[in-house]
C-alpha cells in the first residue's frame, strides 16, 4: 500500500497538529494509502527554544516534548482536541538551506 507523508514546513505547532488530526479523521478504510508525518520543525519548535542548550531548562523542555508527543500521537489517531503547542509559524520567507 502506498503511503503519504505529511510535512508541516512553516506551520505553527498547533496548526500542524490540527491539520494532521483533520487528515486522520477520514475513515482509513476508504483511502488507498497510509498516512504518516515527519516530526519536523512545526511539530517540535518549542522544545529547542525552551532548552537553548541550558541544562537548567532540560526538565522544562522535556515536559514540552512530552506534551508535543502526546498531542501528535492523538492527532495521528484523529482524536486531537487542540490547545497544545505554539501558534507561532516557523515560516521564513526565502529560506535557503
Amino acid at each position: 500500500m502506498p503511503g503519504i507523508t505529511f510535512l508541516s514546513g512553516g506551520q505553527s505547532e498547533e496548526l500542524a497538529s490540527l491539520n494532521l488530526d483533520a487528515m486522520n479523521k477520514f475513515n482509513v478504510k476508504d483511502i488507498p494509502w497510509t498516512l504518516t508525518f515527519s516530526f519536523g520543525r512545526a511539530l517540535q519548535t518549542s522544545v529547542p527554544e525552551c532548552w537553548a542548550g541550558n541544562n537548567d531548562k532540560k526538565e522544562e523542555a522535556y515536559a514540552i516534548l512530552l506534551e508535543r508527543v502526546k498531542a501528535n500521537g492523538e492527532a495521528s489517531l484523529g482524536i486531537y482536541g487542540g490547545g497544545s503547542g505554539s501558534t507561532v509559524s516557523d515560516f521564513v520567507k526565502n529560506y535557503v538551506y
